[in-house]
């Protein structure tokens, strides 16, 4: 049989698969990889940030080339609450990920390439050519499926460059002072500079819709609360991430027909807050370890260490899920800002491993300590909802 032209297709330049494409190149440049994207440039348009401590230290020295604005601390604000916590957080924008990955990848990477359909070993384009490899990755974002309960964090952000310094000396990750509706809503906040700054509305809410006239009309009112005077709108950037509540993970996985699969697509992703960049990081290492070996990269090997990658997730993340049962499900949508009120009293050290991903069994059971902010028989039949046709009834 004929060797495959590629070692290795990445179906989609999003997160998930520009790290990897990108560590391959740095790691192992013999490999014959190609990243395809759709649109003109990999990244599409969003900010991804992460705190140091969700990733190692090596971690974090690789990934320091796209990372666009690096601060100290952040602030959390709440109708009685304001706190500053200590510890570096970070954001990269989409365009210093795609200048620094493009760069890297040179021929390795087509832009404007529009996929019709592909396998665990083929890519079909537009126009009818078709490439083989040993395996393909599908990175293009969620899929629709049954097997996953979900709650959703919607949002539209707005760069701006104001007439006048803004007055933030750290991001806001959570001003949760705002008028709430329909669910927990806060607004998230990045100081680029002294007079730029990015204003995300954001809501946790049950459903993946979103009204952007509504959205920009509360970043409007925001600013203008806040005494800003709005000079130019620089970019807007939106999204609707989801949050997990229940799910089948087998079913779920099943469904993917043994395609290998990256990212939000491979449920890779913190199941509360959304943030996937941790967890493409370290998937991204993996398959630069797997790439040592030539046979790990074939379609079914590929397939069954990524399924493992994705089910040590799971089963890490249940916990996550039962929290989120009890924001979504248990006390009226409008009053969820007290469950992440109540969260944000707690240790410095607890809310970083809870960022992290990395709750110890004294964690948990301070989490579910005390008089919770949510109706007591609410909260434990929401607790017992671990299957989604449970959580759709009474949906």
């Amino acid at each position: 049989m004929d060797k495959p032209p590629y070692d290795l297709i990445l179906a989609g330049g999003g997160l998930a698969n520009g790290l990897i494409a990108w560590r391959l190149r740095c790691l192992r440049p013999g490999l014959r990889i190609v990243l395809l994207e759709a649109a003109e440039h990999i990244g599409g348009n969003h900010t991804w940030s992460f705190h140091d401590t969700d990733l190692t230290p090596a971690q974090n020295a690789w990934l320091a080339p796209l990372v666009s604005h690096r601060w100290p601390r952040y602030d959390v604000l709440f109708p009685n609450l304001a706190r500053t916590l200590d510890g570096g957080y970070a954001s990269i924008a989409s365009d210093d990920f795609a200048r620094v990955i493009e760069a890297e990848l040179g021929p390795a990477l087509r832009l404007g390439a529009q996929i019709e359909a592909l396998t665990p070993t083929t890519v079909r384009l537009a126009g009818g050519e078709t490439l083989q490899a040993r395996a393909v990755i599908d990175g293009r974002g969620m899929r629709p499926t049954p097997h996953l309960s979900l709650g959703y964090q919607t949002f539209l952000g707005q760069e701006l460059r104001l007439a006048a310094p803004h007055g933030l000396t750290a991001p806001v990750i959570m001003d949760a002072s705002v008028e709430q509706s329909g669910g927990y809503r806060f607004v998230y906040l990045l100081p680029f500079g002294c007079d730029r700054v990015l204003v995300e509305d954001t809501h946790y809410v049950d459903s993946a819709a979103w009204e952007p006239d509504r959205l920009r009309a509360n970043i409007a009112a925001y600013a203008h609360g806040r005494g800003w005077q709005i000079a130019e709108v620089l970019r807007e950037e939106h999204g609707s991430l989801p949050i997990v509540l229940a799910g089948d993970f087998d079913a779920h996985w099943a469904g993917l027909a043994g395609q290998p699969s990256a990212g939000l697509r491979a449920g890779l992703f913190h199941p509360t807050t959304g943030y996937s960049l941790p967890h493409a990081v370290r998937l991204a290492d993996r398959i630069a370890d797997l790439a040592l070996d030539p046979g790990a990269l074939h379609a079914p090997a590929l397939f069954a260490t990524l399924r493992a990658e994705a089910a040590q997730a799971w089963r890490a993340q249940g916990f996550f899920r039962l929290l989120n049962r009890m924001l979504f499900l248990a006390g009226r949508p409008e009053q969820r800002w007290r469950v992440m009120q109540r969260f944000y009293h707690l240790p410095a050290p607890l809310i970083a491993r809870f960022y992290a991903g990395r709750l110890r069994l004294r964690d948990k059971a301070r989490l579910l300590s005390g008089k919770p902010p949510v109706p007591v028989g609410q909260a434990m039949s929401a607790a017992l909802k671990i299957h989604p046709d449970q959580i759709r009834k009474v949906a």
